[in-house]
């Protein structure tokens, strides 16, 4: 049994779930999503609430029933609070600007790295004088927004020993004692 599964789905006020054609769509202040389901799932909406049950018993439908209930859950936040996360850029003279949906990065490298970033996505970099800058994500598809945070991330991951590169506001890096010197 999937217990996750098998948790019903609230509907907040001012978001509406539509199910047609084994495809689920989602509209709230914030957006709207659409995601496909597998013909073993089945969606059913009734008195504010979305329930997925499967087909069979066996074990990939079993796995399916927790992923597609945990994707449409997102779906449902999303549109109605949204997701933000936050990227802290640690090194000297590592700075973020952004005009519109590009954004520049200076990491270190000898040019600078521009992202267009998807319409989806609201961003803002911020750079205070005293503290590292900081790159603010907003969406409401929770899925992109940590693809485009992983891409970002990838561009210049947190090195062991300073401790200098792209990382998650709040992140703890584990560091790494440098080398010994001889006596």
């Amino acid at each position: 049994m999937s217990r996750i599964g098998k948790a019903p789905i609230s509907i907040p006020s001012g978001v509406t779930v539509t199910v047609k054609d084994n495809a689920v769509t989602v509209k709230g202040p914030k957006g709207e999503l659409k995601q496909e389901l597998n013909p073993a799932i089945t969606a059913k909406v009734e008195d504010g609430v979305v329930t997925l049950e499967r087909a069979t018993e066996e074990k990939p439908h079993r796995s399916m029933h927790g992923l597609y209930r945990s994707l449409v859950n997102n779906m449902v936040v999303g549109v109605s609070e949204g997701y933000k996360k936050q990227l802290e850029l640690v090194g000297v003279g590592y700075r973020a600007t952004n005009q519109g949906q590009l954004l520049e990065l200076a990491l270190g490298f000898s040019h600078p790295i521009q992202l267009l970033l998807p319409s989806e996505i609201k961003v803002e970099a911020v750079t205070d004088r005293k503290s590292n800058p900081i790159i603010t994500l907003e969406s409401a598809d929770k899925q992109l927004l940590g693809q485009v945070c992983a891409k970002i991330r990838s561009m210049r991951k947190p090195e062991p020993y300073k401790g200098k590169g792209v990382r998650f506001k709040g992140e703890e890096i584990r560091r790494k004692a440098g080398k010994s010197a001889k006596v």
